[in-house]
């Protein structure tokens, strides 16, 4: 089922809270990390990322170093300019955007610097790595952020 056509996703996902909490606690690790290339696949195939960017409304990603030089030299700013711009320094004292949604968020939900964008947006939602299971806190949130996550999480806990 595609959940990002599915308005009532979220209010699901968050009924399911506890369920897919208790789910990540007992899952077989090693078993799950196996089975999540194909359901990131699966789960992709039916949901469009420019449906809804709630990642990109809602989340902001860590700037490392080597993506605050590639984003610079792309919008051809200083580093210092970049981040004086569009950065703060977060409670952990990484590099996130200022404002939500995100300053490089077009109107028509795609990504003015989607070629050079920070890694962990490339990597979000991270449904096709360990990230997945280790950060068991962050793909909770994501589930409520993401169709994706939620229908991943749905398909796994049964």
């Amino acid at each position: 089922m595609d959940w990002s056509s599915d308005p009532n996703w979220k209010k699901k996902s968050r009924d399911k809270r506890k369920l897919f909490k208790k789910f990540l606690e007992r899952a077989d690790e090693a078993k799950l990390i196996r089975q999540l290339p194909s359901l990131h696949e699966e789960a992709f195939a039916t949901i469009n990322c420019l449906d809804c960017a709630n990642c990109c409304k809602n989340h902001s990603p860590t700037f490392k170093t080597p993506d605050i030089k590639r984003i610079s030299k792309f919008l051809g700013l200083k580093e210092t300019e970049l981040i004086e711009k569009y950065l703060r320094l977060d409670e952990d004292n990484d590099f996130v955007v200022k404002q939500s949604p995100c300053a490089f968020l077009n109107t028509d939900n795609t990504c003015r610097i989607y070629d050079v964008r920070p890694s962990d947006c490339a990597r979000y939602p991270y449904t096709d790595e360990d990230v997945f299971i280790k950060r068991k806190q962050l793909t909770l949130t994501n589930s409520g952020v993401c169709p994706a996550v939620f229908s991943i999480l749905e398909k796994l806990s049964g």
